[in-house]
Order: C-alpha cells, then sequence, then structure tokens
C-alpha cells in the first residue's frame, strides 16, 4: 500500500462507485427516467431562455427566483426550501451537517429500510456513519415494529424513509409512518418524496406538523433529469443551519432558470406528462399481468416492482440480448433474486418491453 492509499478511509475499500449501464439499447427502461413525452414547444421556451442566462458570470449564489418558484408550487415560504444537485447532494449534506457525535467519538448512525433508494447507505458510509437497514414488510411497506425497535436500539441521527419507495414504487402506510416519525423524535427524519407526483397522495404536511422531518423532491422524475435540481423542504430555523453547509453556487445559472420556468409556465405541460405515464403505467401493468409468472406489487411511482418466477438475471439477460434494459436486483440475493424494476416509458417502448418478455417468459 502506497502512502497516498493509506489517507483513504477505510470504508471505501468495502465500496463500489456508482455507475449506471452503458451500452446501445433501442429501449432503456432502467433509470426511471420520464419518456420523452413534452411538447416541442417547451424545447423552444427553455432554448430562449437559454439565450438570456449570462453564461460569464456566476449563478445567483442564494437562487432565490428558484427557491421562490418551489415555494409558490408547494405553498410554502422560500425560506423553508433549501436547493440540491438533485437530491444525492441533499442527502450528502443533511449526513455532513447531522453528525455531532452523541457519546464520546462514537459514530453516528444513519437508519433506513432495505430495499431502499442506495444512496442512503452509500452516502453515510463514505462519512464512516453506521448503517442500519430495516427489512420491508412481505408487502414491500414498512415493518413498523421492527422500525421501532431499530430505533430504539441504534438512536440513529438521521432516518431516510422514501414513499413511494425505490425499487419497490409501495407509497408508506400513513400511520406507520406518523409512529416511525413519532417515535424517532430526537432523529432527523427525512421523506424522500423523489416520486410523489406518481402517487395518489403526499405527506408534506409533516414537516409543519414535526420539526425533526423534512421532505426531499426533485424535477428528475418528472421529465427534467438532465438539470439536476432537487429540494429539501424543512422548517426554517433547519434549513438556515444546513444552508451553512452547502457548496457556495452549487446551483448553475442554467438549472436555475430552466427550472424556475418549469415551475412557473410549464407546469401544465408537467402534469399532461404525469397523467399520461400514470395511464401508461395502468396499461402496462395490465399487460405485464397477463404474462405467466409475473406478479406485480401496486405501484405509486413511474415504475413497476415485477416478481418473476424465474431467475430474474436470466430474464435481465434474454431483454437485454433484445435491446431491452431494464433493473434487475439480483445480486443483492433473498427474495430480490426473483425482483425486476421496469421503467414506465413512452407506449411504444412499453409495448417492445412486453413483447420481448412474452418471447422470454
Amino acid at each position: 500500500m502506497s502512502h497516498v492509499e493509506e489517507l483513504l478511509r477505510p470504508e471505501l475499500a468495502d465500496l463500489k462507485p456508482y455507475v449506471p449501464v452503458h451500452g446501445s439499447f433501442r429501449v432503456r427502461l432502467d433509470a426511471n427516467e420520464a419518456p420523452p413525452l413534452l411538447g416541442e414547444h417547451v424545447a423552444e421556451r427553455l432554448a430562449r431562455e437559454l439565450a438570456r442566462v449570462p453564461l460569464e458570470r456566476y449563478p445567483d449564489a442564494t437562487a432565490f427566483e428558484l427557491r421562490s418558484a418551489v415555494a409558490e408550487r408547494l405553498g410554502v415560504k422560500p425560506e423553508e426550501v433549501l436547493l440540491g444537485v438533485g437530491s444525492d447532494e441533499l442527502i450528502t449534506l443533511l449526513l455532513t451537517a447531522v453528525a455531532r457525535p452523541r457519546r464520546g467519538n462514537e459514530p453516528p448512525a444513519v437508519l433506513t429500510t432495505t430495499p431502499t433508494f442506495v444512496m442512503y447507505r452509500l452516502s453515510a458510509r463514505l462519512r464512516g456513519q453506521r448503517v442500519i437497514e430495516v427489512p420491508l414488510d412481505a408487502e414491500w411497506d414498512l415493518a413498523e415494529e421492527s422500525l421501532l425497535r431499530g430505533i430504539d436500539m441504534s438512536e440513529p441521527h438521521v432516518v431516510f424513509i422514501a414513499s413511494p419507495n425505490n425499487p419497490t414504487g409501495v407509497v408508506a402506510r400513513a400511520e406507520r409512518l406518523a409512529r416511525v416519525i413519532e417515535h424517532a423524535e430526537r432523529s432527523l427524519v427525512v421523506v424522500d418524496e423523489a416520486y410523489v407526483n406518481y402517487a395518489d397522495r403526499d405527506v408534506l404536511e409533516l414537516f409543519r406538523r414535526h420539526e425533526n422531518v423534512v421532505i426531499l423532491r426533485t424535477l428528475s422524475k418528472i421529465g427534467f433529469a438532465a438539470l439536476r435540481v432537487g429540494w429539501l423542504v424543512g422548517n426554517a430555523k433547519l434549513v438556515a443551519e444546513l444552508d451553512k453547509v452547502r457548496s457556495p453556487y452549487n446551483m448553475n445559472g442554467v438549472s436555475q432558470a430552466f427550472a424556475t420556468v418549469v415551475l412557473r409556465e410549464l407546469w401544465a405541460d408537467v402534469e399532461k406528462l404525469i397523467a399520461a405515464v400514470k395511464s401508461e403505467r395502468t396499461r402496462l401493468a395490465a399487460e405485464l399481468a397477463r404474462l405467466p409468472g409475473l406478479e406485480l406489487t401496486p405501484s405509486g411511482a413511474n415504475f413497476l416492482w415485477v416478481k418473476t418466477a424465474r431467475p430474474a438475471a436470466d430474464v435481465l439477460s434474454e431483454l437485454s440480448a433484445r435491446g431491452v434494459l431494464v433493473r434487475s436486483f439480483h445480486a443483492s440475493g433473498g427474495r430480490l433474486a426473483r425482483q425486476l424494476r421496469i421503467t414506465v416509458g413512452a407506449p411504444a417502448e412499453n409495448d417492445e418491453l412486453v413483447r420481448c418478455l412474452r418471447e422470454s417468459c
């Protein structure tokens, strides 16, 4: 080991970088991106906005206009909003800020569910924090009693709950989530609503009822993944403290300008896209349910959680050979060995997926 390698965090030896699958695929339904259903006028409006962005200048360090647009859209105050480069930056920011040791030099604990968004665990581990993962129940919902015991045993600094959850698509039962929040009164509870636009309800009001709750949301799943714009909503005093951890100029000028236009002028187009995806989700779920050997979990997201009769690795391989990419979780083993996550694409993409699955089943 070189002298430089001796300086690296020991946790890095057990971690792998997040690397999306590369390659040529006719249909990509693996990343939970929205299909290209926005009209040409949306691109034209954003092109006009780009011409107004002074590229030679640093952007507004406070991103005031974008924070105001988010606040207007959600019915909150600008000082209750913190912006990040997607949800990923906000997750790392939270874990960096909420890290004061409770006892001596004992590393902070982070509690979450499994399976869920991998960045909770990865970001915590990279900071030397302990991660406690509580398995979801048989229906992929919150295992309430196990979570309560996990909170008692670990005294976590941060609790991450994704609802709808990635990769299962399940919206957490409101009463279970409420009891977890009430039990975790000494923790910061982060409710990640990245996919909430596709669900039938949200829990935004929780941040007003509980000062230890913050809500995460993003534009990435509703047609604007390339902008990398996410936001956190929480108590204004807490947001002010978290803002001290944020890097200067973290939100680039183009993303600020585009996202502001999306939220203020193009939201009707976003709502049409959401409605189209939800309609396709219903149609695709019905088509998949007719295929032998597939079982679906009800989804509140823009993807479907599908159980396969055969090993998911085999189905993934056969679909990939046909030019269709979905996401498999077989490497985790156990009950995930037969699970696929399939993004709801455009109608033609979904039809191609069904055709290929019919040939594979």
